[in-house]
């Protein structure tokens, strides 16, 4: 049984000690006798005093040590998990130049930051590891991030194993929904996982960092039944969520950041260790009679029943932009669609009997006092 045999029980078995005031309280001891007893007569001493039981033989690994009894400064650590996000890979520079990447851990009730070095990146590359798999993580070591979160890291001599043939998928949840906070409760939280609806896609844009190399921050705007709140993608998961992000959209995510924006704020963050599921409810049509009794956004299936007409206006904001107007027909009656900016180039070529689909577009009277349908920024154009 060597020193850090010692130590790695000490630490598993006491979470409350941290790694230096361990050996902090062994730089003690060995000052106190002089030196003349060994390191692991006297672990063992500062173990009992801490109430912590050690063995004579060295601790094996535990292929189900969970991820909520990982502690900074372990090594020889073994975990089985479900993979649920994975970054891209990365390079460094210097005088030993690597590569790394990151992986999001969930097992049965806790959720975890794995980073994988040089060769056992080449896992993501490969695509022999990826999000949705369950994997065993063997011969790994343990650290504290800039937040204070243990995460796992896997250096040469660690193992991956994808898809072990001994655990049960059942046992390992893609989401925790008795982890799932809501909105009012997420000012309290580093990390969070939410369920919402996309109330509004905000901004996105586009900046260079100190280094030159530019960045990427997608806003949207996530809502449940107790509020609101801003919700910020970064870089590569904001080009994986900006096609994805429609209003009404359904919204899962997990390991999300908490932090507070420039206007004060609480915002969650999203990076590429975030897991996030978008689904999209079924749209639901309106017949064109029926729109004599709304005003606001509708989704209509409909037939042109004119040519477009597509001319160039001028805005009260003396902005020039497209325009083209057209009838539409279903079987419960005809309306006038106008469509603006870039949906007027999308519709200018249409023909008398196609099928369009519109979404999320707005029920308005026209200046002839009669309803008609308008186009907005977020309205979709689907030709059948």
């Amino acid at each position: 049984m060597t020193p850090e045999d010692l130590i790695q029980q000490i630490l598993s078995k006491h979470t409350q000690t941290s790694r230096d005031q361990l050996l902090q309280k062994l730089d003690v001891a060995r000052a106190k006798t002089g030196g003349l007893i060994a390191d692991t007569t006297l672990l063992r001493m500062i173990a009992r005093e801490l109430g912590v039981d050690v063995s004579q033989e060295p601790p094996k690994p535990n292929n189900n040590f969970p991820l909520s009894k990982l502690v900074p400064g372990l090594n020889n650590v073994t975990v089985t998990a479900r993979v649920i996000a994975v970054s891209n890979v990365h390079t460094f520079e210097g005088a030993k130049p690597g590569k790394f990447a990151s992986v999001t851990l969930i097992d049965h009730d806790t959720v975890t930051r794995a980073v994988l070095w040089n060769e056992k990146a080449d896992m993501i590359e490969t695509g022999k590891l990826k999000s949705g798999q369950i994997a065993r993580f063997s011969h790994c070591y343990t650290k504290e991030d800039h937040d204070g979160n243990v995460e796992l890291h896997l250096s040469g001599k660690s193992h991956i194993e994808p898809d072990p043939p001994d655990v049960n998928d059942e046992d390992y949840p893609l989401f925790l929904d008795t982890h799932t906070e809501k909105i009012c409760n997420v000012a309290a939280n580093k990390h969070v996982a939410l369920k919402g609806t996309v109330k509004q896609v905000l901004s996105k844009s586009v900046f260079t960092r100190q280094d030159q190399t530019e960045g990427t921050a997608l806003r949207f705007k996530l809502a449940d039944s107790t509020g609101e709140i801003v919700v910020v993608a970064w870089n590569e998961k904001a080009q994986e969520l900006e096609p994805l992000l429609k209003p009404n959209a359904d919204v899962h995510l997990i390991h999300g950041r908490v932090k507070n924006g420039s206007n004060g704020e609480t915002e969650v963050h999203l990076d590429r260790d975030t897991r996030v599921d978008i689904t999209h409810p079924k749209p639901q049509f309106t017949k064109l009679a029926n729109l004599e009794e709304l005003l606001g956004s509708v989704n209509v299936e409909a037939e042109v029943a004119s040519l477009p007409i597509t001319k160039e206006v001028k805005t009260t904001q003396g902005e020039k932009v497209g325009l083209t107007t057209l009838d539409l027909k279903d079987e419960t009656g005809t309306i006038r669609f106008t469509a603006w900016r870039q949906h007027s180039q999308t519709t200018k070529d249409l023909l008398v009997g196609e099928k369009v689909c519109l979404l999320n577009v707005f029920v308005r009277k026209g200046l002839d006092g009669k309803k008609e349908l308008s186009t907005k920024n977020s309205t979709e154009i689907i030709r059948r």
